[in-house]
């Protein structure tokens, strides 16, 4: 797999992003782009702080679980501790939830405003130890310009 050129896809979000502020129709075209630009994703998408746990926001995949309850699985994890978190092989996590069967590998990046967790960004790959470390910089680069374009 080739190298993804991050600094092209944040110039292409920047400018996808800049004439609209509001929460869902940003995070559904960063979504739909983020899956339809990296290479060897199987689904990408947000999920969203509810009273019991994170719900299901736009994405791009695959229909995925409505509800994460609260303390269980790697977007909880992430919110929680705002941190990204990769996970190179989801069989040997014991807290991952699946979703799709096929996803094998995973990055959450916390979506954090003013110091607290609005939500995370999750992206899967259907191949194991897909994320490495250019790509969660990346990932994390391309997180930060939706989060400067967005009301959230």
């Amino acid at each position: 797999m080739s190298a993804v050129d991050y600094a092209l896809l944040e110039r292409q979000v920047r400018a996808l992003l800049e004439d609209e502020r509001d929460f869902i129709p940003n995070a559904a075209n960063f979504a739909a782009f983020v899956y339809s630009e990296l290479p060897a994703i199987n689904w990408a998408g947000f999920y969203l702080p509810a009273s019991d746990g994170l719900v299901l926001g736009p994405f791009g995949g695959k229909p995925a679980c409505t509800r994460l309850p609260k303390g269980r699985g790697i977007c909880n994890r992430a919110f929680d501790e705002l941190r990204t978190v990769v996970v190179d092989d989801v069989s040997a996590t014991a807290d991952h939830i699946y979703c799709d069967s096929a996803s094998k590998s995973e990055l959450v990046v916390p979506l954090i405003v003013n110091g607290q967790a609005r939500g995370v960004f999750d992206v899967d790959s259907p191949e194991l130890a897909r994320f490495t470390s250019e790509d969660q910089a990346g990932i994390e680069r391309l997180v930060g310009a939706f989060l400067e374009a967005t009301s959230i």
